[in-house]
């Protein structure tokens, strides 16, 4: 919608022209609060009228934080390595080379060491993507693929070589030292009492709150400050704004004097070190297990699906990797139950944007948002629990529904996933 003014000189006829104006977009940081405030009232009122408290728990938060690290750092990872022109697929690998390099690292030398050394391993996997991909121009979806399962077969290897003469099992570590966690203690206890008090909508909020100032752990710490440290690295700094043009057009990048084969290169370090960061939540955080065989579960996949519903930007993908975080958290901490009174939270969403959709006048859009409510609302009708084989799979159709909703409107980098060969043209 734009808006007319008064230019104050008047044409031939003696009138004012008018020039239109285009109203200025609504900031991103102000867009997220929006959506975070939409989404915490779908949540109180469906935990209202369906009578499940743990919807809005303090435990469900603070499960969801810890699950949602390994996909927020994974999305991290594949923005950096995407906003350079490269799509990784091998973030699962690398995320499997961080598990093991995060057990190895802190059992002979503390949580620090292990969080260094799944840093390092996970950069070990970006760099072998990059010279595959940048220097030998491989495909892009070949070269994830062999890393996946490169990834795979020399954790077990190390495993086999390093953690069975010390746990017997080659499948898992000994026990390895958890990061420890921190509360900030009066504003928790405030936000319990007003859990407690049981108010429509304030105590839902305060539990959610509560769940994210509570027992939190250095890692958690440092992945959320890594999102905005993302966006002022890649949005305003002059090695950002090189990294994202050889993501656009490296050809006219090239012109201008950027080496092209140098930012790509960095990109894919930092990405492989954030995705072995993902990896080290896996094995570091308290209330995890240690290091396991092919404990990631797709988690490197899902967070590629967290970055493409945030539309290769750092708060998007925050709010993906908190829906996926959420959504899996939710099952773990409150079972069938809860995850189908989610069903019919998303009912009420697909409702109010169905309604949005007939203001605007966009039939198809609010037929199909229609049709997805009454849908989710016959499951949440003709059931009274979810079968108990489907629970543990609620993120992976949490991942196939949102990036179904969220395909009409992305806008990837233009040159992502394209061959590069210095001194070509388009």
């Amino acid at each position: 919608m734009s808006t007319t003014v008064e230019t104050g000189s008047p044409n031939a006829a003696g009138a004012t022209k008018q020039v239109p104006r285009e109203r200025r977009p609504m900031p991103g940081w102000l867009r997220g609060v929006l959506w975070a405030v939409a989404a915490i009232a779908v949540l109180s009122t469906t935990s209202y009228l369906t009578g499940i408290d743990t919807l809005t728990s303090s435990n469900t938060s603070q499960t969801a934080l810890r699950l949602a690290l390994p996909i927020l750092f994974a999305a991290l990872g594949g923005l950096w390595a995407e906003r350079a022109g490269v799509i990784n697929i091998g973030l699962e690998g690398m995320m499997i080379l961080g598990t093991w390099g995060a057990a190895w690292g802190a059992y002979y030398g503390g949580v620090w060491a292990g969080l260094l050394a799944a840093i390092v391993f996970g950069a070990l996997g970006g760099l072998l993507h990059a010279v595959a991909t940048v220097t030998f121009g491989v495909n892009h979806i070949v070269s994830g693929v062999a890393i996946n399962l490169l990834g795979l077969g020399v954790a077990k290897y190390l495993a086999d070589l390093v953690f069975e003469p010390l746990s017997g099992n080659p499948r898992q570590s000994p026990p390895v030292p958890k990061f420890d966690t921190y509360s900030a203690t009066f504003l928790a206890d405030w936000l319990k009492e007003l859990e407690d008090a049981q108010r429509v909508g304030i105590s839902d909020a305060a539990g959610l709150l509560r769940g994210l100032v509570t027992q939190v752990s250095p890692l958690a710490m440092l992945g959320l400050l890594l999102v905005p440290l993302s966006y002022l690295v890649l949005w305003r700094t002059r090695f950002g704004l090189r990294l994202r043009s050889c993501g656009e057009n490296p050809v006219a990048a090239e012109s201008l004097g950027v080496n092209v084969y140098v930012h790509k290169y960095a990109a894919l370090l930092v990405s492989g070190g954030l995705a072995g960061m993902g990896g080290a939540s896996l094995v570091l955080l308290a209330g995890g297990a240690d290091y396991l065989e092919n404990q990631t579960n797709g988690r490197g996949y899902i967070g590629l699906a967290a970055m493409i519903f945030g539309n290769w930007r750092p708060g998007g993908l925050l709010g993906g990797a908190a829906l996926f975080g959420y959504s899996d958290g939710l099952q773990l901490s409150a079972g069938g139950e809860a995850v189908l009174a989610l069903c019919y939270g998303a009912v009420l969403l697909l409702v109010v944007i169905a309604v949005v959709q007939l203001v605007r006048k966009r039939w198809l859009a609010a037929v199909l948002a229609g049709l997805g409510a009454a849908a989710l609302y016959y499951v949440y009708w003709a059931n009274d629990e979810l079968p108990r084989e489907l629970i543990p799979y609620t993120p992976h159709f949490v991942t196939i529904i949102v990036l179904a909703v969220a395909a009409q409107k992305l806008r990837p980098p233009k040159a992502v996933g394209k061959r590069y060969r210095r001194g070509e043209s388009d």
